[in-house]
């Protein structure tokens, strides 16, 4: 008695606190819109993209030319030792302030790795004990500064730079592609759980009326108490699979809702479209494809590159190094700031810094060794892994060929399986056919009916696979692209 009370209660106060939530109905594609605004990934992907941009920017900042201004005044008022042209020693009192101001151009040359100067400044000293002042000016400065034999960084930087920023582009349209995939399986999961709601709804009703119906048929003896226990038993099984998918119903709403970055506590309701793309994909195209807009390709050389330039880090540190720095210009000084720049004087100054390595234990040797080794290394798991992903992209394709016609029968069963349970329904009713041939009728509907959702999330879930992997729309025939400039705003 007490299971019916429980029973009549849900079935009543169910319906009432879902009509007294607001629902949102989705369809996949709606859903996947909102996830590639609100989702964590997609968010996250953003702001990957942007850290990208900027450090390309700042690469690119550091391929153009630099406008430094430089100035350090300084004040003197102390008591400082001074040697006399007789070499003795005397304390005087200094009393000055030095003001400068200078301009300074910089230009890095990525083929040498050197760096060119062209300076410009101006000086005045004021002693105030003696109340003089005077000027030194430097019109032009022209410098130049190299690593002799030394490792190239911004020649590396110039190669692997580029190709980090097409990976990040490229990266960001995977992830997006991704995001759908990833929402393609929380809103079938949802799909497939409000599926078998249903299915237990409908079977538990139908099961409850087959059991009154029974409960007539047993009082005038045309059926067994065994076949009406069992009908009863299965009105019992069916309406505890009610209440376990509500359960999972409620679960699933909250997995999506979350992921969609809703955060009113609203009941979804999601409808898988029937209707799906018929087109069939190219294994070679796909694969041309992949190799051209794939991340994980820009990666591979990435990789390749930064290997290649450990080792040549590795081989320049280790022998004979030098550095050298040359000025050349022009400098005056006068009490008068007119007269500082007449006729101003040349200027040169050439530094030539050594380092040669006498003995050092095989310790360059063996770091030049190690960076071969991993260089070696990176090359073997990249043709590896160019093997896979090779691979992967052709089974990809296959599946997603075959992936139509699969839902195509899967539809197919699912309606003559739904036609089979009618049919068994009447035959038992008219006494035609036993309750072991209705409830395989049933089993049948059930299972072909989760049987067809699964089989739509398959096809969706290799088409977003696909897209993500090829950076193409197969069904439009055109690139996958993205508007950079509004993103980074």
């Amino acid at each position: 008695m007490m299971k019916q009370i429980l029973s009549i209660l849900i079935c009543v106060l169910l319906p009432l606190q879902l009509l007294a939530q607001k629902t949102l109905t989705l369809t996949l594609g709606e859903a996947i819109e909102t996830a590639r605004r609100n989702s964590p990934e997609a968010i996250a992907a953003r702001h990957a993209f942007r850290a990208s941009y900027w450090n390309w920017r700042s690469f690119r900042a550091k391929q153009l030319p630099s406008l430094t201004l430089t100035s350090d005044p300084s004040l003197n008022r102390s008591i400082q030792s001074v040697t006399l042209e007789d070499g003795s020693d005397k304390f005087v009192h200094r009393n000055q302030l030095s003001v400068d101001a200078g301009l300074e151009i910089q230009q890095n040359i990525a083929l040498t790795g050197g760096k060119v100067l062209l300076k410009t400044g101006l000086e005045r000293l004021d002693m105030f004990t003696d109340n003089v002042s005077s000027y030194k000016s430097t019109p032009v400065v022209i410098g130049y500064e190299q690593d002799l034999f030394g490792f190239n960084d911004l020649k590396w930087e110039r190669r692997i730079e580029p190709i980090k920023y097409e990976e990040a582009k490229k990266t960001y349209i995977e992830t997006l592609e991704l995001v759908a995939a990833y929402t393609t399986n929380r809103f079938f999961n949802l799909a497939t759980a409000q599926t078998s709601l249903e299915i237990a709804n409908y079977n538990f009703a139908y099961a409850d009326t087959l059991y009154r119906y029974a409960q007539g048929r047993y009082n005038i003896g045309t059926i067994t108490e065994n076949e009406m226990l069992q009908l009863e038993l299965n009105k019992l099984t069916e309406q505890t699979n009610r209440l376990n998918a509500q359960i999972e119903v409620d679960d699933y709403i909250q997995s999506l809702r979350s992921y969609l970055g809703i955060s009113e506590n609203i009941t979804l309701v999601v409808i898988p479209d029937d209707s799906i793309p018929h087109f069939t994909v190219d294994v070679n195209e796909a694969m041309q494809l992949a190799f051209q807009n794939n991340p994980d390709i820009s990666a591979f050389e990435r990789r390749r590159l930064q290997s290649e330039s450990t080792v040549a880090e590795a081989k320049a540190n280790r022998g004979f190094k030098a550095a050298l720095y040359a000025q050349f210009g022009l400098t005056q000084s006068n009490e008068k700031l007119k007269e500082s720049y007449r006729d101003p004087m040349d200027q040169q100054l050439v530094t030539l810094g050594v380092r040669i390595p006498i003995l050092d234990w095989g310790v360059g040797k063996g770091r030049v060794k190690v960076a071969k080794s991993n260089r070696d290394k990176v090359y073997t798991e990249l043709e590896q892994e160019r093997m896979d992903f090779e691979l992967n992209v052709a089974k990809i394709v296959k599946q997603f060929n075959i992936q139509a016609g699969k839902v195509a029968i899967a539809y197919k069963t699912d309606q003559t399986a739904q036609r089979r349970n009618d049919v068994a329904r009447r035959l038992y009713l008219l006494g035609k056919s036993t309750i072991l041939d209705l409830n395989a009728a049933i089993a049948e509907k059930d299972n072909s009916r989760r049987a067809y959702i699964a089989a739509l999330y398959n096809y969706w879930n290799l088409y977003y696979g696909l897209r993500s992997l090829t950076g193409y729309d197969f069904e439009k025939m055109i690139p996958i692209t993205e508007d950079y400039e509004l993103l980074l705003k």
